[in-house]
């Protein structure tokens, strides 16, 4: 692993990963302050407040709007990508980060809740991406550099829920700044992109520039010696010189890869279904519920972020040697049964208050299995179980499931924590399950194989 290749990989993951994991956790924390300004706002403008269910409904956009920009974002990034390449992309996303954190930034002073929202969606259009890292490694690196993004969307977390404490910008001022802290990392992504090369696949493959990528391996993999990987991408390249890139809907109508896209289909939407948004979302409120005092709940939401970061690292570290499937069952195993705790503990709350505590536990255990495999391995696989040819059309289907659940358990999750109360977690343990027993008995092992193996695997 070169120094230019973690950097790149870094770098890419700072500006866009953590910027992702940011905006999912940065609404929690201000939840109640967004809501008393958009409340306000109302009544200036009406003469009246907003009740409970519209002021809810507000806020629930607020919230999942992020969601609808990444799907808005992941239907154009292949077309993007296309025209102006990997780095371009990178840095034209940026700027519109720039311009989200104006519009949130400036919010208050100008009384327009339009604004915040707006914003939301436009920081949700630059988290809407395909990863880099898996595309520049080695086939016996594509697990660790496949999973960084991941650590770093634990550490956009982590960030805003240390951020959001009381004693930082946790008061009711400051939240128009919390929100546009965005732009620090997009600035600096933009600022230092341009000291790194193309993707090398993306230039042979796609450009079938063999110099220039020759190139950029030498200077990804510090060493002259990298014509095992160019013959491994021209193997590729000669594969799918008959073959032209299929649509989404050739995808999903060709039968040769039927089981691949059905892999895509369930380990994407599943990973947004299994609650972890919700989580993410809604922490505060989640503890509330569990019977957190008020004045805990900001240093127990902190407490979760870095038990998250320290899983991610495990999966991260290990995944090269355990391989992608028993990460990935673990933690949907673990989600699956945490989330029946925290039905549990709800319910046997009242009789015995030490239960709250074990529906704290539940929570990190949700964060914890998560990160150690769900939040990065369906990525992942989802760059392993095509050619070139499927991979872009995959990354849609996989891209547009992501996000629409992610907006689906954004928006319905205030309503069904309302209408189900604690049976509401139930939903997520279902899920989970099946995910699990799903990969468990259908998806094989990539790790250390080429795209062609795996294909001819599925075959």
């Amino acid at each position: 692993l070169t120094f230019s290749l973690l950097s790149a990989t870094l770098l890419v993951s700072f500006g866009s990963s953590m910027l992702y994991g940011y905006n999912l956790a940065v609404v929690n924390s201000p939840a109640e302050h967004i809501k008393t300004f958009y409340n306000a706002t109302w009544s200036q403008r009406y003469g009246h407040g907003l009740a409970l269910a519209p002021l809810t409904l507000l806020y629930s956009l607020t919230v999942s709007i992020f969601a609808l920009g990444g799907l808005v974002g992941s239907l154009l990034v292949g077309v993007l990508v296309e025209r102006y390449g990997r780095n371009g992309t990178l840095s034209r996303s940026a700027l519109l980060v720039l311009l989200a954190g104006g519009f949130m930034g400036f919010s208050r002073e100008l009384a327009s809740p339009e604004m915040v929202i707006i914003g939301r969606s436009i920081t949700g259009l630059h988290s809407g991406r395909c990863y880099l890292g898996c595309k520049i490694a080695p086939k016996n690196l594509r697990g660790f550099l496949g999973l960084m993004p991941s650590i770093f969307i634990c550490l956009g977390v982590f960030s805003a829920q240390v951020l959001g404490l009381p004693e930082l910008l946790g008061k009711d001022r400051f939240w128009p700044l919390f929100l546009s802290l965005v732009v620090i990392p997009a600035f600096l992504q933009l600022l230092l992109l341009h000291c790194f090369p193309e993707s090398p696949r993306y230039l042979l493959i796609e450009r079938n520039n063999v110099c220039e990528a020759t190139k950029a391996l030498h200077q990804f993999l510090g060493t002259l010696d990298v014509q095992d990987v160019i013959e491994e991408m021209k193997e590729e390249q000669r594969s799918l010189s008959s073959v032209e890139m299929v649509s989404v809907w050739q995808l999903l109508q060709d039968r040769s890869v039927r089981w691949q896209t059905l892999s895509v289909v369930v380990v994407n939407a599943g990973m947004q279904l299994s609650g972890i948004d919700a989580i993410w979302f809604y922490t505060n409120t989640i503890f509330e519920n569990a019977g957190i005092p008020v004045s805990q709940i900001p240093y127990t939401t902190v407490g979760t972020g870095a038990i998250e970061i320290v899983a991610g690292l495990i999966g991260c570290f290990t995944i090269e040697k355990l391989g992608r499937r028993p990460l990935i069952i673990t933690g949907f195993c673990a989600m699956g049964i945490c989330s029946a705790g925290i039905t549990v503990s709800l319910l046997l709350q009242t009789a015995l208050p030490w239960m709250r505590y074990i529906g704290v536990a539940c929570v990190v255990g949700i964060i914890a299995g998560f990160c150690m495999g769900p939040a990065g391995v369906p990525f992942l696989m989802t760059a392993e179980l095509f050619t070139q040819s499927h991979r872009p059309a995959a990354y849609i289907v996989g891209g547009s499931l992501n996000w629409l659940c992610n907006f689906t358990v954004g928006f319905i999750f205030p309503f069904l924590q309302m209408s189900a109360g604690a049976f509401c977690y139930l939903v997520f343990c279902g899920v989970c399950l099946l995910v699990a027993l799903y990969v468990f008995l259908i998806i094989p092992e990539t790790k250390n194989k080429t795209f062609m193996e795996i294909s001819h695997i599925f075959a």
